[in-house]
């Protein structure tokens, strides 16, 4: 019975707080926990209107060079381009397709599909991920089926972003660490260049 009590823990809950991952991380390494992503403010037009006012954070900086630094600049070139099935140019993309083309751009080749990408390239612990580095995800928690692919832009002190192409909001740059994105994590590969 007691072990069964140890079960019932909520696993991003400290402090009485939850906690991102990304929080959760640099609690564990003893960094201080700050505001990350989204700031909302909720308020009241004069109308009555309930106005909800969402500030994004600015991208940040990745240490890329050369022919990798080219890629993610292309790649974040086509933030907001909306999401396309099969999709290969600004008017719309998929995952897989945003990646292609913007290694394209830089001069390099590489397969189409999020599947052949997945294995274009040298395999890579999530611990030691690198900007330029391809990473990929399930549909649902816990899939071991590959079905999205994005690309990292920065991997750093403060976490791992990725640019994608997602079905709900086009080309976007996220956050590893969120809950969401870490329960369908797969697998990362480094590209051969």
């Amino acid at each position: 019975m007691l072990l069964l009590a140890g079960c019932h823990r909520k696993l991003n809950y400290r402090d009485g707080q939850y906690r991102s991952a990304r929080e959760m991380v640099r609690l564990k390494k003893g960094g201080r926990v700050r505001p990350v992503g989204k700031t909302k403010v909720v308020g009241v037009s004069p109308s009555g209107a309930k106005i909800k006012v969402v500030a994004k954070r600015p991208a940040r900086v990745g240490n890329a060079t050369g022919t990798l630094a080219s890629v993610i600049e292309t790649a974040r070139s086509y933030q907001g381009t909306p999401y396309l099935y099969g999709g290969t140019t600004r008017l719309g993309l998929d995952c897989s397709g945003l990646l292609q083309l913007s290694f394209s751009e830089a001069g390099v080749t590489i397969p189409r599909s999020s599947n052949e990408q997945a294995v274009w390239g040298d395999p890579v612990k999530s611990t030691e991920l690198r900007p330029g580095d391809l990473v990929f995800f399930g549909a649902s928690p816990g899939s071991r089926t590959i079905t999205h692919v994005g690309l990292v832009t920065v991997a750093d002190d403060e976490g791992i972003d990725f640019i994608h192409a997602s079905t709900s909001l086009g080309v976007v740059e996220n956050s590893l660490e969120s809950d969401y994105y870490l329960s369908r994590f797969i697998r990362a590969v480094r590209p051969k260049l």
